[in-house]
């Protein structure tokens, strides 16, 4: 699972390094902690218009959801499984027709020293904190609205040392194949090849972060939850 992201880049930069405009830049705002739960704005790349950025909510609204807090409270899809992608009723459309990658420079992953212990969150990120995306799907539920789950798969080595409870890992997308996974030609099977293999090359780093990540109430939304923390002395 991923439910936690930082996108903290100006405006600017992520243009730089997409090569692709917001379309609403007067709603970007850069963020150290993001957390799905409050159901906020991701910036995505739409594969119907690659060279624009959108801004898109956090949990895939399905084409049927009648009422949006009914539907919430049904179901949790800030992230969607890979393995699975193809065959759910309420991720298969979308993973056909309206792929997307989300803008990121890092996300968080629960630890456990002890299984039945608290978490211990790490922040995952590349050298440097550089940019990067997630594979993703989205919906159109109304103009101007879109929605958007973010695509985790089973953890390599790495990852299942962090997340060691469920060991999956979100599908950070290497650059070589952003452009696959937005191609509109893509079939089933090369969308399952791309799930499998499109996997960024470069290795990701991880330390522990203060537990406040997780406490109500707490403003996450500074430089200082990024810090490495010394309460775990394991560094990945």
């Amino acid at each position: 699972m991923c439910y936690e992201t930082s996108l903290s880049k100006k405006l600017k930069s992520i243009e730089k390094h997409t090569g692709a405009v917001m379309r609403y830049p007067e709603v970007y705002e850069p963020w150290y902690h993001l957390s799905g739960f409050t159901h906020p704005n991701m910036f995505c790349i739409p594969m119907d218009e690659p060279d624009i950025i959108l801004p898109m909510e956090w949990g895939l609204l399905a084409p049927w959801a009648d009422d949006i807090s009914t539907f919430r409270k049904k179901y949790n899809t800030l992230n969607a499984k890979a393995e699975t992608l193809l065959t759910s009723n309420m991720y298969k459309e979308a993973s056909r027709e309206r792929r997307c990658l989300i803008l990121a420079d890092g996300f968080f992953e629960p630890h456990y020293e002890k299984m039945s212990g608290p978490a211990t969150p790490y922040y995952c990120y590349l050298e440097g904190r550089k940019l990067f995306s997630f594979a993703g799907i989205y919906n159109t539920y109304d103009e101007d609205y879109w929605t958007v789950s973010l695509i985790t798969r089973e953890a390599n080595d790495f990852f299942a040392e962090i997340h060691n409870k469920k060991k999956r890992m979100p599908l950070a997308v290497d650059r070589n194949f952003e452009g696959e996974w937005l191609d509109p030609d893509l079939n089933d099977n090369g969308i399952e090849e791309v799930l499998a293999t499109s996997f960024m090359r470069e290795p990701f780093k991880a330390h522990p972060v203060t537990r406040d990540l997780y406490k109500r109430g707490v403003n996450t939304n500074t430089p200082e939850i990024l810090e490495k923390v010394e309460e775990n002395p394991n560094h990945f």
